[in-house]
């Protein structure tokens, strides 16, 4: 089995590799290394390459002939997508359908495409399920919509072609064996952000909004182990491979908790007590951001096996220190 991992130099996308290559796997990662790394494959080979240079990629796919393609290449700063709105049609919308209609020209028919939560927008109703109205907010969430509706058209139109769409929640922590982590040079994960201040690389954590209609006042999110992602895309190609219809699923454990709460956490994890500011609201945050998990859990049987705020921070925490 031959599997192609667009972005598998990425903190996510190498994730993914590892357990690909733990189960034996042929792995061809794809990366520009914009955002990724060298280091974090630890599995199979890497071409590095853009997927705008349709050459280069398309002679990648032509020469591997992979059996499923796993497309994580994006780019994903919410704030810059507002900022660089070209950026993001460019390079999450146009360059996937560069990688599909090469996908069309090989024959290759399994597609696992990495979505996001942000194609809900701000939900009515929490937790949010998988057929909640699409209502982006930001050019990000809508770059990853128009890619989500070319797969379900490519689908209708070609019987034989099948995708699975993962959105993700709030996605954290590290490999557990601290080989690979998230690397980003100016990350705004909030718990990345918290112990990137408790290293003393930040002055201070700014909590955007403690006026929200929750029992803290901050912002509620549904955070979830990245190897427990990783395995949602595992059980995703399996699903697609053994005959399964395409379909798109929600990431995360159905339950959240506050900033407050994580930060607390944080404190906790690493013995340090950082310098904490209360600023405004951001625009566009909502209040509770929940994934109804039922769909994935009942469908691909996903059992996620790290539930569980301070193992997540803890992770994440020796990582950083090994980023010193």
């Amino acid at each position: 089995m031959r599997i192609l991992v667009t972005g598998g130099a990425g903190y996510i996308g190498s994730h993914v590799v590892k357990l690909l290559g733990a189960k034996n796997l042929e792995i061809l990662t794809y990366d520009n290394l914009s955002t990724g790394n060298h280091w974090a494959v630890l599995n199979g080979q890497l071409i590095v390459g853009d997927l705008a240079d349709k050459d280069t990629l398309k002679k990648t796919v032509f020469d591997f002939k992979p059996d499923a393609v796993m497309h994580f290449a994006a780019s994903i700063v919410v704030s810059e997508s507002v900022r660089k709105p070209l950026k993001y049609y460019r390079n999450n919308t146009a360059n996937t359908l560069n990688l599909l209609e090469i996908m069309k020209e090989c024959n290759i028919k399994t597609f696992i495409f990495s979505s996001t939560a942000a194609v809900y927008g701000i939900p009515v109703n929490m937790p949010v399920d998988e057929d909640a109205p699409m209502m982006p907010i930001n050019p990000y969430g809508t770059s990853k919509i128009m890619t989500e509706l070319i797969l379900k058209d490519i689908a209708s139109a070609t019987n034989d072609f099948k995708y699975a769409s993962l959105r993700y929640f709030n996605v954290a922590g590290a490999d557990k064996d601290c080989r690979i982590g998230q690397a980003y040079k100016e990350s705004t994960h909030l718990i990345t952000r918290a112990l990137k201040t408790a290293k003393g690389e930040m002055q201070k954590l700014q909590i955007y909004g403690t006026d929200y209609s929750t029992p803290d006042g901050t912002c509620i999110r549904d955070y979830i182990h990245v190897d427990d992602l990783a395995d949602a895309h595992l059980l995703a190609l399996q699903y697609l491979l053994e005959g399964g219809k395409s379909d798109v699923f929600n990431c995360g454990y159905g339950h959240g908790y506050s900033v407050r709460e994580v930060i607390d956490m944080a404190k906790k994890v690493t013995g340090i007590n950082f310098k904490v500011e209360e600023a405004k609201q951001r625009e566009g945050d909502p209040p509770v951001l929940i994934a109804k998990s039922s769909k994935i859990k009942k469908i691909l049987n996903w059992n996620p096996e790290h539930d569980d705020l301070e193992y997540i921070i803890k992770t994440a925490w020796e990582w950083e220190k090994k980023l010193s």
